[in-house]
Protein backbone atom coordinates (compact mmCIF):
# COMPACT_ATOMS: atom_id res chain seq x y z
CA UNK A 1 0.00 0.00 0.00
CA UNK A 2 1.35 3.52 -1.11
CA UNK A 3 1.93 5.79 1.59
CA UNK A 4 1.19 9.52 1.40
CA UNK A 5 3.18 12.07 3.13
CA UNK A 6 2.40 15.77 3.60
CA UNK A 7 5.25 18.14 3.99
CA UNK A 8 5.15 21.81 5.61
CA UNK A 9 7.81 24.20 3.95
CA UNK A 10 9.00 21.67 1.66
CA UNK A 11 10.02 23.61 -1.28
CA UNK A 12 13.31 23.90 0.36
CA UNK A 13 16.19 23.40 3.12
CA UNK A 14 14.74 20.94 5.46
CA UNK A 15 11.20 20.20 4.18
CA UNK A 16 12.61 19.58 0.61
CA UNK A 17 15.43 16.82 1.74
CA UNK A 18 12.52 15.06 4.01
CA UNK A 19 10.83 15.06 0.86
CA UNK A 20 13.30 13.63 -1.37
CA UNK A 21 13.88 10.83 1.44
CA UNK A 22 9.93 9.69 1.65
CA UNK A 23 10.04 10.04 -2.19
CA UNK A 24 13.01 7.29 -2.04
CA UNK A 25 10.54 5.53 -0.65
CA UNK A 26 7.81 4.84 -3.27
CA UNK A 27 5.31 7.29 -0.96
CA UNK A 28 2.70 9.93 -2.69
CA UNK A 29 4.35 13.48 -1.90
CA UNK A 30 2.00 16.48 -1.22
CA UNK A 31 4.84 19.64 -1.62
CA UNK A 32 3.91 22.47 0.28
CA UNK A 33 5.82 25.96 0.25
CA UNK A 34 6.40 29.70 -1.35
CA UNK A 35 8.53 29.73 -4.07
CA UNK A 36 8.62 31.30 -7.82
CA UNK A 37 6.62 29.14 -10.03
CA UNK A 38 9.26 28.23 -12.24
CA UNK A 39 11.30 27.08 -8.94
CA UNK A 40 8.48 25.01 -7.52
CA UNK A 41 8.14 23.39 -10.75
CA UNK A 42 12.14 22.63 -10.67
CA UNK A 43 11.32 21.00 -7.21
CA UNK A 44 8.14 18.89 -7.84
CA UNK A 45 10.16 17.68 -10.96
CA UNK A 46 13.11 16.37 -8.59
CA UNK A 47 10.62 15.16 -6.15
CA UNK A 48 8.73 12.89 -8.55
CA UNK A 49 12.01 11.85 -10.48
CA UNK A 50 12.53 9.97 -6.86
CA UNK A 51 9.21 8.16 -6.26
CA UNK A 52 6.68 5.93 -8.27
CA UNK A 53 3.93 7.45 -6.08
CA UNK A 54 2.30 10.83 -7.27
CA UNK A 55 3.68 14.34 -6.48
CA UNK A 56 1.68 17.00 -6.21
CA UNK A 57 2.32 20.92 -5.02
CA UNK A 58 -0.22 22.86 -2.63
CA UNK A 59 0.47 26.43 -2.44
CA UNK A 60 -1.04 26.88 1.12
CA UNK A 61 -0.65 29.76 3.30
CA UNK A 62 0.38 28.39 6.87
CA UNK A 63 -0.96 31.55 8.19
CA UNK A 64 -4.53 30.80 6.81
CA UNK A 65 -6.60 28.22 8.83
CA UNK A 66 -8.73 28.06 5.52
CA UNK A 67 -5.43 26.87 2.72
CA UNK A 68 -4.46 24.80 5.07
CA UNK A 69 -7.67 23.17 5.76
CA UNK A 70 -7.68 23.04 1.55
CA UNK A 71 -3.83 21.21 1.51
CA UNK A 72 -5.41 18.48 3.92
CA UNK A 73 -8.29 18.08 1.89
CA UNK A 74 -6.59 17.68 -1.02
CA UNK A 75 -4.50 14.60 0.66
CA UNK A 76 -8.01 13.37 1.58
CA UNK A 77 -9.70 13.60 -1.86
CA UNK A 78 -6.65 12.76 -4.00
CA UNK A 79 -5.04 9.88 -1.54
CA UNK A 80 -7.22 8.99 0.78
CA UNK A 81 -5.68 11.08 3.40
CA UNK A 82 -2.43 11.51 4.85
CA UNK A 83 -0.44 8.81 6.49
CA UNK A 84 2.66 10.50 7.14
CA UNK A 85 2.58 14.18 8.26
CA UNK A 86 5.94 16.91 8.84
CA UNK A 87 5.15 19.73 9.76
CA UNK A 88 8.21 21.75 8.82
CA UNK A 89 7.10 25.07 7.81
CA UNK A 90 8.91 27.95 9.80
CA UNK A 91 10.04 31.64 9.94
CA UNK A 92 12.04 33.61 12.47
CA UNK A 93 11.94 37.34 13.30
CA UNK A 94 14.86 38.95 15.75
CA UNK A 95 14.29 41.71 18.15
CA UNK A 96 14.22 42.55 21.60
CA UNK A 97 10.85 41.97 23.82
CA UNK A 98 9.63 45.62 24.35
CA UNK A 99 10.27 45.96 20.84
CA UNK A 100 9.27 43.03 19.26
CA UNK A 101 6.53 44.01 16.44
CA UNK A 102 2.84 42.71 17.11
CA UNK A 103 2.25 41.40 13.53
CA UNK A 104 5.85 39.02 13.79
CA UNK A 105 4.71 37.68 16.54
CA UNK A 106 1.00 36.34 15.13
CA UNK A 107 3.22 35.38 12.09
CA UNK A 108 5.68 33.46 13.77
CA UNK A 109 2.72 31.75 16.32
CA UNK A 110 0.72 31.13 13.31
CA UNK A 111 3.18 29.63 11.25
CA UNK A 112 5.39 27.68 13.57
CA UNK A 113 2.72 26.60 16.22
CA UNK A 114 -0.76 27.05 14.74
CA UNK A 115 -0.17 25.58 11.44
CA UNK A 116 0.95 22.14 13.01
CA UNK A 117 -2.54 22.13 15.26
CA UNK A 118 -4.70 22.77 11.63
CA UNK A 119 -2.98 20.06 10.22
CA UNK A 120 -2.96 17.53 12.92
CA UNK A 121 -6.46 17.83 13.57
CA UNK A 122 -7.60 17.49 9.91
CA UNK A 123 -5.10 14.76 9.47
CA UNK A 124 -5.97 12.32 12.34
CA UNK A 125 -9.72 11.18 11.34
CA UNK A 126 -8.23 9.03 8.55
CA UNK A 127 -5.39 7.73 10.46
CA UNK A 128 -7.55 6.72 12.89
CA UNK A 129 -9.41 5.06 10.63
CA UNK A 130 -6.68 2.94 9.13
CA UNK A 131 -5.31 2.66 12.33
CA UNK A 132 -1.65 3.34 11.31
CA UNK A 133 -0.21 6.77 11.18
CA UNK A 134 3.01 9.31 11.76
CA UNK A 135 3.16 12.85 12.85
CA UNK A 136 6.86 14.40 12.99
CA UNK A 137 7.30 18.09 13.87
CA UNK A 138 10.28 19.76 13.27
CA UNK A 139 10.47 21.81 16.67
CA UNK A 140 14.42 23.36 17.31
CA UNK A 141 16.72 23.12 19.65
CA UNK A 142 14.61 26.38 20.72
CA UNK A 143 11.50 24.01 22.00
CA UNK A 144 13.73 23.19 25.18
CA UNK A 145 16.17 25.86 25.88
CA UNK A 146 16.02 29.70 24.82
CA UNK A 147 18.13 32.45 23.12
CA UNK A 148 17.51 36.35 23.67
CA UNK A 149 15.86 38.16 21.06
CA UNK A 150 13.50 35.22 19.68
CA UNK A 151 10.64 35.25 21.75
CA UNK A 152 8.34 34.16 19.28
CA UNK A 153 10.18 31.30 17.69
CA UNK A 154 11.04 29.83 21.49
CA UNK A 155 7.43 30.34 22.66
CA UNK A 156 6.39 28.53 19.72
CA UNK A 157 9.25 26.03 19.69
CA UNK A 158 7.84 25.23 22.77
CA UNK A 159 4.39 25.30 22.56
CA UNK A 160 5.04 22.51 19.50
CA UNK A 161 6.84 19.92 22.09
CA UNK A 162 3.36 20.57 23.80
CA UNK A 163 1.09 19.82 21.00
CA UNK A 164 3.27 16.82 20.25
CA UNK A 165 3.17 15.33 23.74
CA UNK A 166 -0.62 16.09 24.12
CA UNK A 167 -1.86 14.36 20.53
CA UNK A 168 0.95 11.41 21.08
CA UNK A 169 -1.08 10.42 24.26
CA UNK A 170 -4.27 10.70 22.61
CA UNK A 171 -3.45 8.61 19.48
CA UNK A 172 -1.54 6.22 21.62
CA UNK A 173 -4.24 3.68 21.14
CA UNK A 174 -5.00 3.79 17.42
CA UNK A 175 -1.11 3.04 15.64
CA UNK A 176 -0.31 7.21 15.42
CA UNK A 177 2.79 7.87 16.96
CA UNK A 178 3.54 11.88 17.32
CA UNK A 179 7.16 13.02 18.15
CA UNK A 180 9.24 16.33 17.57
CA UNK A 181 12.47 16.56 16.10
CA UNK A 182 14.93 19.25 17.50
CA UNK A 183 17.87 20.50 15.47
CA UNK A 184 20.40 23.00 16.34
CA UNK A 185 22.16 24.68 13.69
CA UNK A 186 21.33 23.27 10.30
CA UNK A 187 23.31 24.01 7.26
CA UNK A 188 20.07 25.43 4.76
CA UNK A 189 20.60 27.99 1.89
CA UNK A 190 18.79 30.62 4.07
CA UNK A 191 21.87 30.00 6.84
CA UNK A 192 24.89 29.70 4.24
CA UNK A 193 23.14 33.52 2.94
CA UNK A 194 23.95 34.91 6.23
CA UNK A 195 27.42 33.57 6.58
CA UNK A 196 29.18 36.59 4.20
CA UNK A 197 26.59 38.86 5.57
CA UNK A 198 27.79 38.08 8.83
CA UNK A 199 31.49 38.25 8.26
CA UNK A 200 31.29 41.77 6.44
CA UNK A 201 29.16 43.03 9.69
CA UNK A 202 31.51 41.67 12.15
CA UNK A 203 34.27 42.53 10.59
CA UNK A 204 35.40 38.80 10.72
CA UNK A 205 36.75 35.63 8.80
CA UNK A 206 33.78 33.88 7.39
CA UNK A 207 34.83 30.95 9.46
CA UNK A 208 34.98 32.90 12.53
CA UNK A 209 31.39 33.76 11.79
CA UNK A 210 30.65 29.72 11.45
CA UNK A 211 32.71 28.55 14.45
CA UNK A 212 32.26 31.67 17.01
CA UNK A 213 28.99 33.23 16.03
CA UNK A 214 26.81 30.05 14.84
CA UNK A 215 27.93 27.17 16.17
CA UNK A 216 29.33 28.64 19.36
CA UNK A 217 26.56 26.91 21.18
CA UNK A 218 27.27 23.61 19.66
CA UNK A 219 30.08 21.56 21.19
CA UNK A 220 30.86 19.72 17.70
CA UNK A 221 31.21 22.98 15.48
CA UNK A 222 29.80 21.16 12.78
CA UNK A 223 26.91 22.13 11.59
CA UNK A 224 23.64 19.49 11.03
CA UNK A 225 22.64 18.76 7.60
CA UNK A 226 19.69 18.39 5.67
CA UNK A 227 19.95 14.69 5.57
CA UNK A 228 20.75 14.28 8.48
CA UNK A 229 17.16 15.22 9.86
CA UNK A 230 15.87 13.86 6.77
CA UNK A 231 16.90 10.42 7.73
CA UNK A 232 15.75 11.12 11.18
CA UNK A 233 12.40 12.05 10.08
CA UNK A 234 12.20 8.57 7.90
CA UNK A 235 12.95 5.97 11.08
CA UNK A 236 10.33 8.37 13.14
CA UNK A 237 7.61 7.27 10.24
CA UNK A 238 8.79 3.80 10.32
CA UNK A 239 7.78 0.53 11.83
CA UNK A 240 10.81 0.15 13.51
CA UNK A 241 9.63 2.93 15.67
CA UNK A 242 6.37 2.49 16.74
CA UNK A 243 7.06 2.33 20.47
CA UNK A 244 8.80 6.16 19.78
CA UNK A 245 5.71 8.09 20.74
CA UNK A 246 5.30 11.56 22.68
CA UNK A 247 8.92 12.68 22.99
CA UNK A 248 11.26 14.59 21.15
CA UNK A 249 14.84 13.44 19.75
CA UNK A 250 17.57 15.95 19.71
CA UNK A 251 19.97 16.49 16.73
CA UNK A 252 22.21 19.66 18.12
CA UNK A 253 26.07 18.36 18.42
CA UNK A 254 25.59 18.83 22.33
CA UNK A 255 23.66 21.97 22.32
CA UNK A 256 21.09 20.99 24.86
CA UNK A 257 23.70 18.65 26.75
CA UNK A 258 25.12 22.00 28.25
Amino acid sequence: MTKTAVITGSTSGIGLAIAKAFAKTGANILLNGFGKPEEIQAVTDAVAGLTSGTVLYHPADMTKPEEIADLMATAVSRFGGTDILVNNAGVQFVEKIEDFPVEQWDRIIAINLSSSFHTIRAAVPAMKQKGWGRIVNIASAHGLVASPFKSAYVAAKHGVMGLTKTVALEVAENGITANSICPGYVLTPLVEKQIPDQARTRGITEEQVVNEVMLKGQPTKKFITVEQVASLALYLASDDAAQITGTHVSMDGGWTAQ
